[in-house]
């Protein structure tokens, strides 16, 4: 008799589970509450389908902080190079842009979804809509892709928690992730510069530093440096920018005192100095309004500007969430261990990962990984 194995979730995770359950032989249901499949892929691909990342594979784990330890057999069985192979087998052939990132050649996810979704019908895979999980049965195998709590326009709003908690398993409570920081702005920095990029920036918190490019905004601060920082801004620490990170306090306060004209303002001074407006406001900011007039003094603050964070956007306002399943409540290969023959994956399960390929890459590999997995298991346990 043919395995049979229960998908429930219809994310790029559920969709590539489905897939590799079905790769290996099992007979293959996927349901979803919503009426359509791969909403959050199509949702995600709206400003360029970000599928994985180009760089070395030690670097790419080292992306994952404490999740790599469970991740990382998943995704060397499942690498960014599987992914862009497999990308390209539906059509969607990919690309290194400048950063690093992979993206599909049409950069969005409609073609590659409707190829995706093609594939599976074409393997088999029984596809029901409108459904929504209700909890733990004993029907065989199933695999769980119910992604997180940052997503509740689509489907993603982590009510599946109250199951899970009432059977016991344990849990880490939901946080924001690659989500923005709270920063009360003063009236005339937003007047001027919301929108604006803080250019050739480097962002401290916790100890550990990230170059880019946030942007302002009229809640604070967002961008793909303050998404890296999530896990130490998430902890409470404080946030500083460098915004001369290509020198240090003691050439920048030379080049200050050699730009310095008895005629100028203070700020024309500091832009001569290679500061720019929004840079100018920053100092201003953090000051009060009193900035220094002294050369030294300016450019220790500009090497570190204090950011007053009143902590991260809320959930429903991130690009992602950690928190979920605890990692000791399940196998190395995402099994349940008080559920044997119940699988979870992708943001179902509490690892964290920054923007740049890294979120969509872990999915895809924890959700193969899980497929593979579970239609062994049903084939095993008829």
């Amino acid at each position: 008799m043919q395995p049979t194995v229960a998908v429930v979730g219809a994310g790029p995770t559920g969709l590539m589970a489905a897939e590799a359950a079905a790769g290996a032989g099992a007979e293959v249901t996927i349901i979803d509450q919503r009426r359509s499949f791969g909403r959050t892929l199509l949702l995600a691909g709206r400003s360029g389908l970000n599928l994985t990342h180009a760089e070395p594979l030690e670097v790419f784990l080292g992306r994952y902080g404490d999740g790599r330890a469970m991740l990382e057999p998943a995704i060397r069985a499942f690498p960014p190079d599987a992914v862009r192979a497999w990308a390209g087998g539906l059509g969607a052939d990919t690309f290194v842009g400048s950063s690093g990132r992979v993206f599909p050649a049409a950069m969005r996810a409609t073609g590659l979804l409707r190829a995706w979704t093609a594939r599976l019908a074409g393997l088999g895979v029984a596809m029901r809509t409108g459904e929504t999980w209700a909890g733990f049965t004993d029907d065989g195998a199933t695999v769980l892709a119910l992604g997180g709590a940052s997503w509740p326009s689509v489907g993603g709003d982590g009510s599946w928690l109250a199951h899970v908690e009432t059977a016991g398993i344990p849990v880490v409570p939901f946080a924001a992730s690659n989500a923005g920081v709270l920063v009360a702005w003063s009236a005339p920095l937003l007047e001027r510069f919301e929108g604006v990029p803080i250019k050739n920036a480097a962002l401290t918190a916790g100890g550990r530093t990230v170059r880019g490019e946030p942007t302002i905004t009229a809640t604070g601060l967002e961008g793909g440096p303050i998404y890296a920082l999530g896990p130490e801004l998430r902890s409470g620490h404080g946030l500083e920018i460098d915004l001369q990170p290509d020198l240090d306090a003691d050439a920048l306060a030379a080049r200050l005192v050699d730009r310095r004209r008895t005629k100028d303002s203070v700020s024309t001074w500091l832009r001569k100095g290679g500061l720019s407006p929004v840079d100018v406001a920053l100092l201003r900011d953090a000051t009060g309004n009193r900035l220094p007039t002294e050369a030294t003094a300016i450019a220790g603050l500009a090497k570190a500007v204090p950011i007053p964070v009143d902590g991260l956007a809320p959930i429903d306002r991130a690009i992602s969430t950690a928190g979920g399943i605890a990692l000791d409540a399940i196998d190395d290969t995402g099994m349940l261990l008080d559920r044997p023959g119940t699988w979870v994956a992708g943001e179902m399960v509490a690892w964290d990962a920054p923007t740049g390929g890294y979120l969509i890459q872990a999915c895809l590999s924890t959700g193969h990984r899980a497929g593979v997995a579970a239609a062994r298991w049903a084939a095993e346990h008829p």
